[in-house]
């Protein structure tokens, strides 16, 4: 296969299992998506590793495999051949490894029922997925202020996990350390503040960096509902009607606002 095959294999993967980022990668330039949807395509296949068995060993190994792949990249050795890992060993150098090697080590909490420690464990949990994997996205694409795209990201990935709460507490997890309704709002306000604050120093993302951002392009929306009405996180009842987010997608694209 070649590289253009893996990519787009890569695309396939995300459109059936990540539709929103897909949507979001569709919107980028094309020449972002080469470095988006194997990125995405990798972070689908993490997600998801601890939720296919119930046996813990396996779901362990199925992480470990990943970390040997990253770490098979960071030693510039021969890479295993895999649709997602050979596109990754194109772009990825030293840190995007050792930040996405965090992103899978952070996944190892989904595979056991034990609740955060406390709000420091669920906010470092936050930042390894959803920040490392931004942050990765934005540093590939061109220059960008970590910090701000950490404090975006901390608002995209806080604003995801409210969506999936539901779904979380189905499988006997324990997905927030204070599932009060008052604190569910606290918690949305201080990623909405977030979020914001990341807006306002647009600036500091130069070229196309600003494109890995888009997959948050419903983050400020859900944030908001989740302040305003955190009872709404029980009942799933998050997020856009499809028109919006269809005009909200478009608006962030054209004019480069994520």
């Amino acid at each position: 296969m070649t590289t253009e095959d893996d990519i787009a294999a890569c695309a396939g993967l995300v459109q059936r299992g990540d539709p929103d980022r897909f949507r979001a990668t569709m919107a980028a330039r094309p020449e972002a998506r080469d470095i988006l949807f194997p990125l995405y395509a990798f972070n689908l296949e993490v997600a998801r590793a601890p939720w296919l068995t119930q046996e813990t060993m396996i779901a362990e190994m199925r992480l470990q495999w990943w970390r040997d792949a990253l770490e098979e990249i960071a030693a510039g050795k021969a890479v295993r051949r895999h649709e997602v890992v050979s596109p990754l060993a194109e772009f990825l150098d030293a840190e995007a490894v050792r930040n996405l090697d965090q992103l899978v080590a952070a996944r190892r909490w989904d595979i056991y029922k034990d609740p955060f420690e406390d709000a420091a464990h669920f906010a470092q949990y936050i930042d390894a997925t959803s920040g490392n994997l931004i942050w990765v996205a934005a540093r590939a694409l061109g220059e960008a202020e970590e910090g701000v795209v950490r404090d975006f990201a901390y608002g995209v990935g806080v604003a995801n996990w409210l969506c999936a709460i539901p779904d979380l507490e189905s499988r006997q997890r324990v997905p927030l350390v204070d599932g009060r309704p008052e604190a569910v709002a606290l918690l949305a306000e201080a990623a909405l503040q977030r979020l914001r604050t990341a807006r306002r120093n647009r600036g500091a993302l130069r070229g196309p960096a600003g494109q890995a951002l888009l997959a948050g392009w419903q983050a400020e929306a859900v944030l908001q509902q989740a302040a305003a009405r955190p009872e709404r996180v029980a009942d799933a009842a998050l997020g856009q009607g499809a028109l919006r987010q269809t005009l909200s997608l478009t608006f962030r694209a054209l004019t480069g606002r994520w």
